[in-house]
């Protein structure tokens, strides 16, 4: 018999253990969890008196036997073997009522009688509440080390024993050379790169002209226009602007017309695409945007990353929908291109400090903004006064001869899922306590997108002191990134290993059809002042990267693309990073 648990299907609960229960009231085990030791930092739980002692068998007296099992009866610890003789199933026989032992070095409850493990909701929930609460307490003093083992490019031990298989990209031997035949010429001549003309440059690599400080737009579009599954949606002829026009009367201006900037992005895509190597001029795509963000036309700078955000909010609203897709969720990731290319699900676990309840909750999102580290190496996030201190560590940062240290994208991205602790004046009612409690909270991701964005806080806004800054502090981004470590699915086994907890979703499957493995293809970067800077990318094609300053397009060494200031980040999934390269090799 089983029950299922939010979509799980969970053990029918031991008999011995719900006899257990009735016998000793509603706190059955308050006993243990003042035993529970937690090793640092996030280490396993374990059941000992003291810190320092040597759990030993009470009838063999061995302490090296593969299970150790404390009565929770009687405290008495005895071996338990299965292929052996065990003393804990013979304790459990020979006095009824002692059925149920923990795992002194898993903290884990076991059935004596039924010889399997027995899960208990209450008991589970302190553990997992240990485990947490000593997790972010070992955050500030272990934080300056954890940063110098990524500013040394070392790992953490759990790291270092997986497997990575470096990125190469694909070059053909000597009988695939045979068998392209004439057919096909090089994108670009690595040994006599000076040499190569224009008409040799990577399918698509246009110029675009800055119509007056729109160097922010050109940026974001360079990016766009190479990103691998929105490319291939447009040049595929997936949304035709000519009968979205006629279909919404826009060609005979009728009162029935409507701006659609899915249309003016397939016009560009055919004009950058089309092979005429001559700066391109997107005006029409400009006033679209215009109209479809009043609050931003003008011809003043605006920020990149909120034209990247309004433009694909604007994709997403005129682009007509699919009549079989119409009731799925917003977040689902399915209603249009933007959100199929760039929608993900973040999620956002509250812990009750006092009884451990958990409340979770669901956010669609298309990127992912992410602080800087500290200063000083990073202690997590602050509390309360988050954004007053943030703000004073980047403004130290920002005074002449400040030694302002480096960040890593990896850092930046454990920051982010770390658990925090709320402050006091943040406390959230508890639906278990019935009372505002002190709680912890933890994001992770539960769905990845195909194509991950990073957006990396740089302008800072102080309310208090009303003024902006912007932090120059140099982050170092990997060319792969492995964003496993970083799903809800593997912060979670990380947290409780095979526990079944209540608050447990179906994080297991949320990403199994998606691969972990992303490389970054484009670098958004900001150079100069906050009100008065300039936007460049960095596009990475055939394996070579390109810089796009507006009109000029020029190719660069990979070091420049390590050294610049970046901005927002565009990472594709391996599998299609692979695809886009070869499908331009034989083109």
């Amino acid at each position: 018999m089983s029950s299922k648990i939010n979509g799980h299907v969970s053990p029918q609960p031991c008999p011995h253990l719900l006899v257990f229960r009735s016998r000793n009231g509603p706190k059955p085990f308050r006993a243990l969890k003042d035993c529970i030791r937690v090793k640092p930092p996030g280490g396993r739980a374990a059941i000992r008196r003291e810190p320092t002692e040597v759990a030993r068998c009470g009838t063999c007296e061995e302490s090296s036997r593969s299970r150790l099992y404390a009565c929770v009866a009687c405290a008495a610890v005895f071996c338990h073997a299965p292929l052996l003789h065990s003393h804990a199933s013979d304790h459990s026989l020979s006095i009824p009522g002692h059925e149920i032992a923990v795992d002194v070095d898993r903290a884990e409850l076991f059935c004596c009688a039924c010889g399997d493990q027995v899960y208990d909701r209450d008991f589970d929930a302190a553990v997992v509440l240990a485990q947490t609460v000593n997790a972010t307490a070992t955050t500030s003093t272990s934080g300056s080390t954890a940063m110098q083992c990524s500013v040394a490019g070392s790992q953490p031990e759990n790291l270092r024993k997986r497997r990575r298989v470096d990125y190469r990209p694909w070059e053909p031997d000597s009988g695939e050379h045979i068998s392209r035949g004439n057919q096909s010429i090089p994108l670009l001549d690595a040994a006599n790169a000076s040499l190569v003309s224009s008409t040799q440059q990577p399918w698509g690599l246009r110029g675009l002209n800055n119509l007056g400080n729109t160097c922010f737009m050109n940026s974001i579009l360079q990016a766009l226009l190479h990103t691998p599954p929105l490319r291939n949606y447009f040049l595929g002829d997936r949304h035709n602007r000519y009968y979205c026009q006629q279909k919404n009367g826009a060609i005979n201006g009728t009162k029935n017309s409507r701006l659609c900037l899915a249309c003016d992005m397939d016009a560009l895509f055919s004009a950058v695409f089309s092979g005429d190597r001559t700066p391109y001029s997107p005006a029409k795509f400009l006033y679209s945007w215009w109209q479809h963000a009043a609050n931003l036309a003008s011809y003043e700078q605006q920020d990149a990353h909120e034209f990247f955000i309004s433009m694909l909010e604007g994709i997403h609203e005129k682009v007509e929908k699919d009549k079989r897709k119409s009731q799925s969720p917003a977040g689902s990731g399915d209603c249009c291109i933007a959100h199929r290319v760039f929608s993900g699900i973040l999620r956002s676990d509250v812990m009750c400090m006092v009884c451990g309840f958990t409340s979770t909750t669901y956010d669609p999102c298309v990127d992912i903004s992410l602080d800087l580290e500290p200063n000083q190496g990073g202690s997590g996030k602050s509390s309360s006064a988050k954004s007053l201190n943030s703000f004073n560590v980047e403004a130290d940062c920002m005074r002449p001869n400040q030694n302002c240290g480096i960040s890593t994208l990896k850092g930046c991205l454990e920051r982010f899922t770390r658990a925090e602790k709320l402050g006091s004046d943040q406390k959230l009612f508890c639906q278990k306590c019935q009372v505002r409690q002190e709680s912890l909270k933890q994001m992770s991701i539960r769905k990845l997108p195909l194509v991950s964005c990073f957006h990396v806080k740089r302008f800072e806004h102080s309310s208090i002191r009303k003024m902006s800054r912007k932090v120059d502090r140099y982050l170092q981004f990997p060319f792969s990134l492995d964003m496993a470590p970083y799903l809800s699915s593997s912060i979670l086994r990380s947290r409780f290993g095979n526990r079944i907890f209540p608050f447990d979703g179906d994080e297991q499957d949320a990403s199994n059809d998606l691969s972990t493995e992303f490389e970054l293809f484009a670098v958004v970067t900001h150079s100069g002042r906050l009100d008065a800077g300039h936007y460049v990318t960095y596009l990475r094609l055939s394996n070579q990267w390109y810089k796009c300053d507006d009109a000029w397009i020029t190719q660069v060494n990979e070091s420049i693309v390590r050294a610049a200031q970046g901005y927002m980040m565009f990472y594709v999934q391996k599998v299609l990073y692979y695809k886009e390269s070869e499908n331009q090799g034989t083109s």
